[in-house]
């Protein structure tokens, strides 16, 4: 459907899935369903939380020397963190949406 001449290109849901390669190097997508999807983003949000505190905490030991290193950590943590707020904020609203919606 063309909505003011813009045509979406729905190849950039095809990335969503698990990927697996054949043993002819053929990557074959499974679907995953919505609820994995999530959990494994928040997977990822936690791994960089988690990764942040370990470069914080080694630069406090002095192991790290890096400063750059240790603050690139910090604000990729806080970002992701500030991204999934806001991904739950629209959930909740959209939730809430629906059940004003009448029938």
């Amino acid at each position: 459907m063309k909505i003011n001449e813009f045509v979406p290109d729905s190849k950039i849901f095809q990335g969503i899935g698990i990927g697996n390669n054949d043993k002819n190097g053929n990557a074959e997508t499974q679907s995953v369903g919505f609820g994995e999807f999530l959990k494994g983003k928040l997977d990822e949000v936690n791994a960089q939380q988690i990764k942040s505190e370990d470069t914080t905490e080694s630069f406090i030991k002095g192991d790290e020397t890096n400063i750059h290193k240790v603050m690139l950590d910090t604000e990729e943590a806080k970002m992701s963190l500030e991204l999934a707020v806001q991904i739950r904020n629209k959930f909740v609203e959209a939730y809430q949406e629906l059940n004003r919606t009448q029938l």
